[in-house]
């Protein structure tokens, strides 16, 4: 029960109680429809059809009389957890005086691993909480560093009937991690990229009950401060949910919007693609339908990109016997016009959206795969470099440990811009396939860390600068590679503390990170359609939920690579 993870130093049993009468009656009425089922006769068919059971919300317990000051608070915090169903108005019940209305509940969450509730001394109650993240007011998740705690601190009162009640509260809720889980989801809201062809997913947390309202509401205030200089949006300046919400009836979404005239004929294909994306793919919605003032919008613009994207094959490419070979399924076969590696020192072959392909020589050049017409083609050198990384404009990345560069064939090699990689070492470095994005590995001073960060291109997109990156994977105390594996998901081979070896490690974007079950002797992966890694033997693993799988037919393989 989630009660029993708020503990307490000292306070009122009464106020311990595990079991609200919500689910008691929830109980009852269970075992109630348990004696209509017959236990005798034969076995009958029904066509009866059982769907997924409905979320439940448990209603919080108001203020127990005579409970202790801590047992105030304690019992506080756990309703808060209940606090979506009624607006918090059991929550606040425990508020005196001004705090009752001035306390706002949706300023940020606390995501916690675990509360302890101090005794109560000099009119306060201290709450020590073992942080596992924090959600902003705009949603977004900051995974926190390992054995984080906060100290939070409530002002208490008596009341002129001598009962405890919280005169100061911060705004804002403390969740431990199973109630966060249950009471938000996790949503893409759709911005475009700068040349207004691909969705860029801002990752975002938004409380389950409205969830549809939440989304457009930040579809509407824009893109997350670290990726707004990367992306565009069509939606205009004004732009308003009118009325308020989304409404959603038999899986069917609907999107009021206004004042109509500042919907812009030429933006509104693109405005009604960042919509469909950003909410067609939320529980229950089947369809979205936008009007303006009552006038239905339609004539979405296709994009690329976006929830259809994940599940696009791709082929996997890889070394084996000196050659350049991919696995398109279960077939391994050589890459087709590709000319003689011998003598190149090849690694780290990477591929871009539109066939352009290159690898590392000697681990200090950045040359093109040669074909069987034309030898290969320096486009960088300059010592040891990272596995290269290919964008959707033919952009190959790579980094000398101190600059990010990116290079193309007939062009001169750029040098991007990134200020906070000052006093860093890059380890390495994938850029996302909507070229608005690039996930970076790399040390300094504060060890290890792994950043996505927005990328800033010319008209003619070219990179020239990388912004403000967010951090990903804080538990992370190594990582040496990065990949992504979804639009919103890296894969990181990394340690995190009491590892002696290092992991694959699942990094949403805006999320807490997973570690995949460990594998000996991995060396490399990559992200794609699936999450494969190369060993030290040269065999390929493929995960499949909730293991590694050993792909048949692949021996001697090493430096595997989605194209990206």
């Amino acid at each position: 029960m989630t009660e029993n993870r708020v503990h307490r130093t000292r306070g009122s049993r009464r106020a311990r109680r595990a079991l609200p009468a919500a689910i008691t009656a929830l109980a009852a009425l269970a075992l109630a429809a348990c004696t209509g089922l017959p236990t005798s006769g034969a076995v009958q068919a029904s066509d009866v059809k059982v769907s997924a059971a409905p979320d439940i919300d448990v209603l919080a317990e108001g203020p127990e009389p005579g409970a202790s000051a801590d047992a105030i608070v304690g019992r506080f915090l756990l309703a808060q957890g209940s606090g979506f169903a009624d607006n918090f108005g059991v929550a606040r019940e425990y508020l005196a005086g001004d705090a009752r209305s001035a306390w706002k509940p949706l300023a940020g969450v606390v995501v916690a691993g675990d509360v302890h509730v101090g005794a109560a001394a000099h009119g306060e109650v201290a709450v020590d909480v073992s942080v596992l993240g924090r959600v902003d007011a705009s949603g977004n998740y900051a995974e926190a560093a390992p054995d984080a705690h906060e100290t939070v601190t409530f002002g208490m009162v008596q009341d002129s009937n001598d009962e405890w009640r919280i005169s100061t509260a911060p705004d804002g809720l403390v969740l431990l991690n199973d109630v966060f889980q249950r009471q938000f989801r996790q949503a893409a809201v759709y911005f475009l990229s700068a040349d207004k062809t691909y969705l860029v997913p801002d990752t975002r947390w938004f409380p389950a009950k409205n969830l549809q309202t939440s989304v457009m509401d930040a579809l509407l205030a824009g893109p997350s401060p670290w990726l707004q200089d990367a992306v565009t949006t069509a939606v205009p300046a004004g732009l308003q949910l009118k009325p308020e919400s989304v409404t959603t009836a038999e899986g069917a979404a609907q999107v009021s919007l206004g004042p109509s005239p500042a919907i812009a004929k030429d933006d509104r294909p693109l405005l009604l693609a960042q919509i469909d994306a950003s909410l067609a793919v939320l529980p229950g919605v089947f369809s979205v339908h936008v009007d303006a003032n009552g006038v239905p919008l339609d004539g979405a613009q296709t994009l690329k990109g976006g929830p259809i994207a994940a599940g696009i094959s791709k082929p996997l490419t890889f070394l084996s016997g000196g050659r350049l070979v991919e696995l398109d399924g279960v077939t391994v076969s050589p890459v087709r016009d590709v000319g003689s590696l011998e003598g190149l020192g090849a690694s780290d072959p990477a591929t871009g959206a539109d066939g352009t392909r290159v690898m590392l020589s000697h681990g200090r050049s950045l040359v093109t795969v040669p074909t069987a017409s034309e030898a290969a083609q320096v486009l960088y050198a300059s010592g040891p470099l990272v596995a290269p990384s290919v964008d959707r404009f033919g952009w190959a990345w790579t980094s000398n440990g101190t600059d990010v560069v990116a290079a193309r064939a007939g062009a001169a090699p750029v040098t991007i811009r990134a200020d906070w990689l000052a006093g860093r070492t890059v380890r390495s470095l994938r850029v996302a396939a909507d070229g608005a994005r690039v996930a970076i590995v790399s040390h300094g001073a504060d060890g290890v860390r792994v950043d996505v960060a927005g990328v800033t291109r010319d008209d003619h997109g070219v990179p020239r600068q990388l912004g403000v990156p967010t951090r990903a994977g804080t538990t992370l105390t190594d990582a040496t590679q990065v990949t992504w594996v979804d639009e919103a998901t890296l894969g990181v081979l990394g340690q995190s503390d009491g590892s002696t070896s290092p992991y694959v490690n699942l990094v949403p974007v805006a999320g807490p990170t997973t570690v995949l079950p460990q594998i000996a002797d991995v060396v490399d992966l990559a992200g794609g359609p699936s999450l494969v890694v190369a060993t030290k033997d040269g065999t390929l693993r493929r995960f499949v939920t909730p293991t590694w799988v050993q792909v048949d037919g692949v021996t001697g393989a090493s430096d595997p690579s989605y194209p990206g």
